[in-house]
C-alpha cells in the first residue's frame, strides 16, 4: 500500500474514468486511488470495478490499490470528499490528495504536490492557478474573471492568504485531517473547498501554493451551477461571522 491515496470524485465520468486511473498510477511516485462515485447512470462505477476485476488497466497490469466507494446518491462534493477522507484516514494513509477526474488538473502534478508536502514539511499544498498569474486553458473569459475574483473577494473577508481559494487540486498532510472536524464542514461546492482551507489556516498549518496550469475538461458536462456561486459568495460570509465565536487551538 502507497502511503498516498487520490481521492477522485465522480458523477457521470465514463469517458474520463479508466484514462484518469491509469495516468495516476503511471507517474513516478506510487499513488493509490479512491474513486467516490454518487451512483453515476452513466456506469461509471462499473467501469472501475471492470478494472479491480481484472487487474488491468489499458490492458496493463498496475501495482497500485484501487478502492471505490459507491454512494446512493449525488450530494455534493463536499459531502464526497469527507467520505473520501474517512477512508484514507481509517486505512493509515499519510498524504491525501483531491483531484478531478476530468483531466482539468494534470496528473503530472500530483509529484510536484506531493514532494512539497513530505519532503518541504508543508500541512497543505495547493495546486494554483492564480499564485503566479492566470494559468486557465479553455475557459471563457467570463468564468475566469468570476473565479479569480471571487479569490480575492475570499481573502478580502476572511483574510485567508491563498491566491486561489476555491482550488480544487490540494495534498493535505493526515494530522490536518485528523484536527480538523470533518462532520462540521457545512458547505458542499466552491464553499467547501473554502471552508477546509480556512480552517487548516486558522489551526496554524503550513499552507504553500504551487503554480499548475488548469485545463477544462474536453469530454464529459460541467457540474458547475449557480447554486454552487451563490453558496460559495454568501457561505464566505458566515464562515468569517462563525469563526468570531470558534476557538481554534494552534497544532505545534
Amino acid at each position: 500500500m502507497s502511503k498516498s491515496l487520490v481521492i477522485i470524485p465522480t458523477y457521470n465520468e465514463k469517458e474520463n474514468i479508466v484514462d484518469i486511473i491509469g495516468a495516476v498510477f503511471a507517474q513516478p511516485e506510487p499513488f493509490d486511488i479512491l474513486v467516490v462515485d454518487d451512483n453515476s447512470p452513466d456506469g461509471t462505477a462499473a467501469l472501475v470495478e471492470k478494472i479491480q476485476q481484472s487487474g488491468l488497466i489499458n490492458g496493463q497490469p498496475y501495482s497500485q490499490q484501487l478502492h471505490l466507494l459507491k454512494r446512493s446518491g449525488k450530494t455534493g462534493l463536499g459531502t464526497a470528499y469527507i467520505a473520501g477522507f474517512h477512508f484514507a484516514l481509517e486505512h493509515g494513509y499519510e498524504y491525501i490528495f483531491e483531484m478531478d477526474a476530468d483531466f482539468s488538473h494534470n496528473p503530472a502534478d500530483l509529484v510536484r504536490l506531493l514532494h512539497s508536502c513530505r519532503d518541504e514539511g508543508y500541512d497543505l499544498v495547493i495546486g494554483s492557478r492564480y499564485v503566479s498569474g492566470v494559468n486557465v486553458v479553455n475557459w471563457p473569459i467570463g468564468r475566469v474573471l468570476m473565479s479569480y475574483l471571487a479569490s480575492i473577494y475570499v481573502r478580502l473577508i476572511t483574510g485567508l492568504p491563498v491566491r486561489d481559494a476555491t482550488a480544487g487540486f490540494k495534498c493535505y498532510r493526515r494530522q490536518v485531517l485528523e484536527t480538523l472536524d470533518l462532520d462540521k464542514i457545512k458547505f458542499v461546492g466552491y464553499a467547501f473547498q473554502i471552508e477546509m482551507k480556512f480552517d487548516t489556516w486558522k489551526y496554524g498549518f503550513k499552507i504553500k501554493e504551487i503554480p499548475i496550469i488548469f485545463t477544462d475538461r474536453t469530454k464529459g458536462k460541467s457540474k458547475m451551477s449557480t447554486g454552487i456561486f451563490k453558496e460559495a459568495f454568501f457561505g464566505v460570509i458566515k464562515l468569517k461571522i462563525n469563526s468570531w465565536f470558534r476557538t481554534y487551538k494552534k497544532i505545534p
